[in-house]
């Protein structure tokens, strides 16, 4: 077994206090031990790498994310499909012409871009959507761990049957790698019900948890009450839904998906916007876990997550930067900077450092492995460069004005040209 020792000036395991003068001793891709410096050498017999003036702290875990549209913004342009929407539907049906416009050569080389963009970040692990099967072996070469919750959209019996063969044909693909499979049904405006309790089934048949948006939009809402609106009138009849336009369901997103057994422990639910404070308290009885993406509620208008309500009845929370297609990038220490700053006092550093790590872990069901620095755990880090030694707040200095100097990932640096960060 061989074993190195990597020390810097400051280690934030997060699930523990920082350490002045900290440590990590790797063996075999995992964390062997954690502790001062002074510590790990007198416990091994290793080389050490120091990185003074610096901190190491974990991996990041982006808990949402679509790299499939990372050239998305390119995309715009080359298409002639470069217009502003003007509401959240308008959007979607902008992302659905771009989408059918593409070949499989430029799906391929988006997710190999959005893999390079996040790992130059600091992005070790992700809670990623996938909706096209064929990229998969992408993701699974790619040195990053996670989950990959494989995406299904549809309202016929047709399409339904041939995307639950294609998912559950797809799992066995996953042994022995660093990224597990998951089920991402998508909206509950964009699947029929019986696909819905199909793909629960499944789920639970082999052990999945799910990932599904839920309640990012007023057009959402209105959709599930009376199906009405931009759903109903622009988005069902753009993708040739017209004859699975349900009767007025008289319900809301979260009662729908209730009502469907899909909230449960083990499922995540992104965004949650328009959501109140008795959907709040279901969600947190069911056990659901919930992603923020302020960025990308931001760009697309469609209004802000209660924070204060979800953190108050004591919903799990993690954060996601989604996709470019409504984000301006793929840096988590973005979101964290918009997030702080978005909601003042709801935050502190520490806790929004932990959104990024551990709890992004915890919301993907992968904190056994990664999100933070414990014994056991994979050799996900990063090295971090402090403008100085800072005498004040340890995390806010590292949101501020940390630079990624080094990523690791299985214990291994991955020698990127990278200088982004925080500052």
């Amino acid at each position: 077994m061989t074993i190195h020792i990597y020390a810097a000036s400051h280690l934030l395991p997060v699930s523990a206090p920082p350490i002045e003068g900290g440590a990590l001793a790797v063996a075999n891709g995992r964390i062997l031990a954690v502790g001062t410096l002074a510590e790990l050498t007198t416990a091994f017999t290793a080389p050490v790498t120091e990185f003074p003036g610096c901190v190491i702290m974990p991996g990041l875990v982006n808990a949402h994310s679509h790299l499939e549209l990372t050239h998305f913004p390119s995309w715009k342009v080359r298409k002639g499909i470069d217009y502003s929407p003007r509401t959240y539907v308008d959007w979607i049906i902008q992302v659905i012409k771009i989408r059918r416009s593409l070949s499989q050569e430029e799906r391929e080389h988006s997710v190999l871009e959005g893999i390079r963009i996040s790992l130059e970040a600091g992005t070790t692990a992700l809670g990623e959507i996938l909706s096209d099967p064929g990229l998969l072996s992408l993701y699974l070469r790619a040195p990053l761990s996670g989950r990959l919750y494989l995406e299904a959209v549809g309202q016929s019996p047709q399409r339904s049957a041939g995307l639950l063969d294609a998912i559950n044909g797809s799992l066995p693909l996953f042994l022995e790698t660093a990224l597990l499979p998951g089920i991402s049904p998508h909206a509950p405006h964009t699947l029929s019900a019986d696909f819905f309790r199909q793909l629960r089934d499944l789920a639970g048949s082999n052990s999945l948890p799910l990932m599904i948006h839920l309640a990012e939009s007023r057009e959402e809402l209105d959709f599930l009450f009376d199906s009405s609106g931009p759903v109903a009138e622009k988005l069902y009849p753009f993708v040739d839904w017209l004859e699975y336009l349900p009767p007025a369901r008289r319900t809301t997103p979260v009662a729908y998906l209730d009502s469907l057994e899909v909230l449960r422990p083990g499922t995540t639910v992104v965004h949650c916007v328009h959501i109140t404070p008795a959907e709040a308290e279901l969600l947190q009885k069911r056990g659901v876990s919930v992603v923020l993406c302020p960025r990308s509620n931001d760009k697309l208008d469609v209004g802000s997550a209660p924070v204060h309500l979800l953190k108050k009845v004591g919903i799990p929370l993690a954060l996601g930067t989604d996709s470019l297609a409504s984000n301006d990038s793929l840096s988590l220490f973005d979101e964290a900077r918009f997030l702080l700053r978005q909601f003042p006092g709801e935050f502190s550093p520490s806790d929004v450092l932990r959104l990024i790590t551990l709890a992004g872990a915890e919301a993907i069901g992968r904190s056994n492995a990664i999100g933070s620095l414990e014994q056991g755990k994979r050799g996900d880090f990063l090295v971090l460069s402090l403008r100085d030694n800072p005498v004040g707040d340890l995390c806010s200095a590292i949101i501020e004005e940390g630079r990624i100097r080094e990523v690791f990932v299985n214990g291994e640096s991955l020698h990127l040209p990278v200088s982004s960060g925080a500052a």
